[in-house]
């Protein structure tokens, strides 16, 4: 796995949320050997041995289940450990999300047949907001409470939180909360990850714009998933292959970010190369 990244030509990895625990002694030999580095993890790495497929929701920070909630911290405080044994600056992770029906999916159907401007889609998407403003404080508060005892865990061990920008309205946090999040963290073990193909399904959907959210969230960034997304959300794709005005965005990044190619597994080698290339001849490595 890792050879195979490192003769796609990057130079540093990240591990995901789906590497299985009994892969780490191949990774740690690797990079004890002077092989191949790591620039961050992301949460929950490695996987949970109860838990099959990559899934990093599978515990939830936001859980009204303190068992749950528990399990969360276990495995972040782990992953924050083989961070830092594998010298890896950075842990991304989510905070959870609130019980409400995957709005989102349904606001991306009705995009996808042209009704993104029906009644029905308003009406889906006002009953998203505002059932999510009356069920989201005790999902966020305990969400919070958690990310404070990572926090203390991830400063100790000398790794940096990047808490990541979410896919769906019903995850936490929303755009609002993440600057909440930042305020009460302002700290420097702790900053926003933007994930690009994320943000870019929420501003598909008139959730918010793109530009206008980096320009507001850039002083806190310290990394970035890179991918792009076709119209309305069909993420994970190759950069310059969707919608993402990267142009525009990047004029509000401090230019050494980390950048971190984060694509489908169904991308092809000649994609992700192509990729790779031209984001390299237009930006730098």
């Amino acid at each position: 796995m890792c050879r195979e990244l490192l003769d796609l030509g990057f130079d540093r990895i990240e591990l995901g949320h789906g590497i299985r625990l009994s892969l780490m002694d191949g990774v740690l030999k690797m990079y004890e050997s002077g092989k191949v580095k790591f620039s961050s993890l992301h949460n929950f790495c490695p996987l949970p041995i109860e838990i099959l497929r990559a899934s990093p929701d599978c515990y939830k920070f936001s859980s009204s289940d303190v068992r749950e909630r528990d399990r969360a911290l276990k495995h972040s405080f782990q992953t924050i450990d083989f961070a830092a044994r594998l010298g890896a600056q950075f842990v991304v992770l989510h905070l959870g999300r609130t019980p409400l029906d995957d709005y989102t999916e349904k606001l991306l159907r009705l995009t996808e047949v042209g009704l993104g401007t029906s009644r029905g889609f308003v009406k889906e998407k006002l009953e998203c907001v505002r059932k999510r403003e009356a069920q989201a404080p005790a999902y966020f508060q305990r969400a919070r409470e958690c990310l404070a005892r990572v926090a203390e865990h991830a400063e100790k061990k000398g790794v940096r939180l990047g808490v990541e920008s979410r896919h769906s309205f019903e995850e936490i946090p929303s755009e609002r909360e993440m600057i909440e999040v930042l305020n009460e963290f302002n700290v420097p073990h702790v900053g926003y990850w933007h994930d690009f193909g994320h943000v870019q399904v929420k501003h598909n959907l008139g959730f918010l714009d793109h530009v206008e959210w980096m320009q507001t969230i850039a002083p806190r960034l310290i990394g970035c998933h890179l991918h792009d997304t076709a119209w309305p959300g069909h993420d994970h794709m190759a950069p310059f292959t969707g919608d993402v005005e990267y142009d525009k965005l990047l004029a509000f990044i401090p230019k050494d970010m980390l950048y971190v190619f984060e694509m489908s597994p169904r991308r092809t080698r000649e994609e992700i190369v192509t990729a790779r290339d031209k984001w390299v001849a237009k930006f730098g490595a």
